[in-house]
């Protein structure tokens, strides 16, 4: 397998699958009980649940619906997070870590039971999830690991092997987890929640909150929606509300292929325990098994060529299974808080009325799902049991101190580092399809050349706080190294903190 191998369009699998269905832009100011922002599977489940209890919602999403984090995870439905009931129990104790596993097991019962009453076809199946280690220093981790299982009575089992030509020293089953298509299900959501009356506006940027007993959520192009309660459910949150979130989170890309393989995929789901991560899960298309291929995560707009991390799983997946065909790869960006459980409630304490779900780190099928049924409740004034769990507002000394002085610190190398990197590349010197930040007009800038040749110049100072953007060559967009905002190659914003796009370089000045 050589480098021409890989798919050049970074798309993910399920988005190309299906039809999707399209709304209208937010033009005019509206009315609702409960405006939620952000498209993914948080927004879409808590809009349905809102809905079904008679509130009338308003769902915007800056882009294209389920386009982003949700539309690029690989779907598993798991309360198996890799190695943290032992980290949680230690950090948070026994009675919080074990609300973490049943917010999450509750969220994938969830989940099962509604494809059951509404007969959704999404590929849903039951499959064990496996954490294994080749390593001698993470067996340990994975026998401490498998105890917290026992101490938080997770159905589990610790084995000897798994059934791959690969050799394991120990390995952590936690029983009857499963897998699905995630946008053939939140789809059957949608359908119910606008036949309910509620409102979905596409291409509608929310920008900004004005607080109060009746919030207002202010949209780029001027429209309004005057409601009763707020959900900021746009991965990171597109507003901050003084909550700080920048601070408090940091940003991780990891990747995924899409390979037929010559080898038959016994089932399962499998993470291994050691960096870097490799995950394997299947799912069906066209009567034939997808194996899809993860793993390689790192701090976004920080390390290698990122195409090197396809070629890395790609390499592992012929290890591993031989690879027939090679369809699909594409990477997605996941939030991580400082102690590894999601913000999900009231912005801050002040803003009872304007809620935050973000942080779910690489597992926001289950987490998202959780996020949603407690938005539900916080919103109805029900009581749930995973609210001091989940509240953004909570601090723990260790890990949350730690924490937060390694990723400002991280922060504040990289703003100082991009500023003294002005390139050493020239504008004639860029091949088609090629990115690079170049040294023009006396100082530094981002280019990249097009398939047709024309050339795309911005200024690199992302627009959030001012650290420089790197290239990102697998996905072509722009990557901040300080807080993960990420933007398209002719400067467009894709991913927050950052709401405002780059300047524009003019290369005929």
């Amino acid at each position: 397998m050589t480098h021409s191998n890989i798919p050049q369009s970074p798309e993910p699998f399920w988005r190309s699958n299906i039809p999707l269905p399209t709304f209208d832009k937010l033009k005019n100011d509206i009315t609702v009980d409960v405006a939620i922002v952000g498209g993914g599977i948080t927004g879409i489940t808590a809009a349905y649940l809102l809905t079904k209890e008679g509130m009338k919602v308003a769902l915007l999403e800056a882009n294209e619906l389920l386009n982003g984090t949700t539309g690029h995870t690989t779907a598993k439905l798991t309360a198996q997070h890799g190695l943290i009931y032992d980290e949680l129990i230690n950090h948070i104790g026994k009675e919080q870590a074990k609300n973490y596993y049943k917010a999450n097991n509750e969220a994938l019962q969830f989940v099962k039971e509604l494809i059951q009453e509404k007969q959704i076809d999404c590929d849903f199946s039951t499959e064990d999830a496996y954490i294994y280690t080749n390593s001698e220093k993470y067996v340990q981790k994975l026998y401490d690991e498998f105890k917290a299982y026992q101490k938080l009575d997770i159905p589990s089992e610790l084995v000897h092997e798994i059934p791959f030509d690969f050799p394991i020293k120990k390995a952590i089953v936690m029983k009857e987890q499963a897998q699905f298509h995630p946008l053939k299900y939140l789809l059957a959501l949608v359908e119910e929640m606008t036949h309910l009356d509620g409102k979905i506006f596409e291409h509608t940027v929310a920008t900004d909150v004005e607080k109060g007993e009746q919030p207002v959520v202010t949209t780029r192009d001027g429209a309004k929606v005057y409601c009763k309660h707020v959900v900021a459910a746009s991965h990171f949150p597109f507003y901050d509300g003084n909550g700080f979130y920048f601070t408090r989170m940091y940003a991780e890309r990891s990747y995924v292929i899409g390979i037929k393989a010559t080898k038959e995929y016994p089932g399962g789901m499998y993470l291994s325990a050691e960096q870097p991560t490799r995950s394997l899960r299947y799912t069906e298309i066209n009567g034939e098994k997808l194996i899809l291929v993860g793993g390689d995560s790192h701090k976004t707009g920080q390390g290698i060529n990122t195409m090197e991390h396809y070629q890395a799983l790609q390499h592992f997946a012929e290890q591993t299974l031989g690879i027939k065909e090679y369809l699909y790869r594409w990477s997605a960006q996941d939030l991580y808080t400082l102690d590894k459980v999601p913000y999900i409630g009231p912005i801050t304490p002040k803003k009872e009325n304007i809620y935050v779900a973000t942080g779910y780190r690489k597992w926001g099928m289950t987490n998202g799902t959780a996020a949603a049924l407690l938005l539900r409740d916080l919103i109805l004034n029900r009581e749930n049991p995973y609210t001091s769990l989940f509240s953004p507002s909570r601090f723990h000394g260790d890990p949350s101190i730690k924490q937060f002085l390694i990723q400002n610190f991280d922060v504040a190398g990289h703003l100082i580092e991009g500023k003294l990197d002005v390139g050493d590349k020239r504008l004639q010197e860029l091949e088609v399809g090629e990115g690079s930040v170049v040294f023009m007009k006396g100082k530094r800038a981002g280019a990249y050349k097009d398939l047709d040749g024309k050339l795309h110049c911005v200024d690199t100072t992302c627009t959030h706080l001012g650290c420089e953007v790197e290239w990102n060559a697998g996905d072509t967009t722009w990557d901040c190294p300080c807080h993960g905002s990420r933007f398209s190659y002719d400067g467009q914003v894709i991913e927050g903190p950052a709401n405002e796009p780059l300047k524009q370089v003019n290369i005929e000045e």
